[in-house]
Order: structure tokens, then C-alpha cells, then sequence
């Protein structure tokens, strides 16, 4: 099976939210949430993969561009999809957007996932600091990483 991706639209939200839920309970973002990124097309950018056969949401993403750097906001697959380089797909084009711009990238992981820090390692990102109970109903720490612009 193959994807496409696409901008994420406010119809796609119901999709996201339960990726959100089934990847991230209980440190989810709400859909106020969204829709508030949505609204600032200026600074944001979020993506949608999409099934070719079904049209059904299987990953989503988002970047936010400020003016001297940009910030992975979410990334996700869907675990039944996960291994298929879907997540792999929506971050390196993210990260084309920002190379683009020439803008360094930051990101925080959850401390404890170990997998997720290495696929980010595997595109250049690199510890740079802790927050302690960055995740406010986990209580779970992050690990913050950067990639610089890639020339």
C-alpha cells in the first residue's frame, strides 16, 4: 500500500485526534489545538498522509517556521503502518521545507523512547537539553534535539 500526503484540512481533525489518542494518551493534543495551527498558515505547516486505496489518514505532521528556526510541532503513524517509512516520508519533507529556508529544526521526545530518538538521530538531529515534565499529564520528561539546515 501506498500514501500520499497532502495539506492537512480542519475535515482531516477527527482522524488526527484519534491517532493522537491511540499514540499519545494521555499527552494529546485537542482539537481546539488544531484548529488554532491550522488558523496561522503564515508560520504553520501540517500534513496528512493519506491511503492511496482508502483515502484514510494513516500519519500526520507539522512544522512551525519562525524567523530564525523551525520547530517539528507532531509527528505520528498509525502502529498498524508503522515500519512502512510513512513517518520517514512526512519528516523529510518537513525537513526540505525547512532546509529550504534555511532554518535549524528543534524537537522534543519523550525521554523515555528510545526508538523515536534514534529514527531522529538517523536524520542528522542531535540531543541538546532536557526538559524536565515537559508533558504535563504524563509527567514524562523530553529530550530536546536540533538538526541544522542541511546546504
Amino acid at each position: 500500500m501506498t500514501v500520499r500526503l497532502r495539506d492537512m484540512t480542519a475535515a482531516d481533525l477527527p482522524a488526527v485526534l484519534e491517532l493522537e489518542e491511540e499514540l499519545f494518551a494521555p499527552d494529546t493534543w485537542t482539537e481546539w489545538m488544531y484548529r488554532d495551527e491550522l488558523a496561522r498558515p503564515d508560520t504553520r505547516h501540517y500534513l496528512v498522509a493519506a491511503d492511496d486505496a482508502t483515502g484514510a489518514v494513516v500519519g500526520y505532521a507539522g512544522l512551525i517556521a519562525y524567523d530564525d528556526e523551525a520547530h517539528l510541532a507532531t509527528i505520528g503513524v498509525t502502529g498498524a503502518r508503522q515500519g512502512e517509512r510513512i513517518g520517514a516520508l512526512l519528516l523529510d519533507t518537513l525537513l526540505a521545507e525547512a532546509d529550504q529556508q534555511r532554518k535549524p529544526v528543534l524537537l522534543e521526545v519523550r525521554a523515555d523512547d528510545e526508538a523515536t530518538q534514534g529514527f531522529y538521530r538517523r536524520r542528522g538531529f542531535t540531543e541538546v537539553g532536557r526538559r524536565p515534565r515537559y508533558y504535563p499529564l504524563s509527567g514524562k520528561d523530553a529530550v530536546v534535539m536540533l538538526r541544522e539546515p542541511v546546504s
